[in-house]
């Protein structure tokens, strides 16, 4: 059993003070990675910088966007780069 939160709420924050605006990630599995799911022929480029967004405005490091549009599943890891040392 995989534990998860669907539909988050995540804060984005900017020169530390918090934004009315938010992010909803799809999934969040074990409190530390971010689940993006999507059904499109082609994956856009957009669709990676959200997932990096939202490990930004987390401090997660790890993203994985998902794609059942494509003839078999598709799925790419996401790395926070600013989280490595």
């Amino acid at each position: 059993k995989v534990p998860f939160k669907s539909q988050v709420k995540l804060k984005v924050f900017y020169e530390g003070e918090q934004l009315k605006k938010y992010y909803i990630a799809d999934f969040i599995c074990y409190g530390k990675i971010i689940l993006e799911i999507k059904s499109v022929s082609q994956v856009p480029v957009v669709f990676y910088a959200q997932i990096k967004n939202y490990l930004s405005a987390t401090k997660m490091e790890l993203g994985m966007l998902i794609n059942f549009g494509q003839s078999s599943l598709t799925y790419k890891r996401i790395i926070n780069s600013n989280n490595l040392r």
